[in-house]
């Protein structure tokens, strides 16, 4: 865990104070479960996006053997990265 500094309103700083009090946790512990709703969401939410492209090519008819397309992404030929061969 890393240390960091915040800087709040006051408005913020006195929400985030009175809601720590009534549930008996820190304010440390209300911002970063804040910040990782916001930014990371929930183990159901990224489980969601997971299932989401479970499937992503199955559809695709531009791509006549997508394994073949990704073998030759994934081959190390010439020279720069493989972002570089898909433009």
């Amino acid at each position: 865990m890393k240390r960091t500094q915040l800087y709040l309103e006051d408005d913020l700083w006195h929400a985030l104070k009175l809601r720590a009090r009534q549930s008996g946790s820190t304010m440390s512990e209300l911002a970063r479960k804040a910040i990782r709703d916001a930014y990371i969401g929930t183990a159901i939410d990224r489980q969601a996006a997971m299932s989401a492209i479970i499937g992503l090519w199955k559809n695709r008819d531009d791509i006549a053997d997508p394994q073949a397309y990704v073998r030759k992404l994934r081959r190390a030929t010439g020279k720069g990265t493989r972002l570089d061969r898909l433009k």
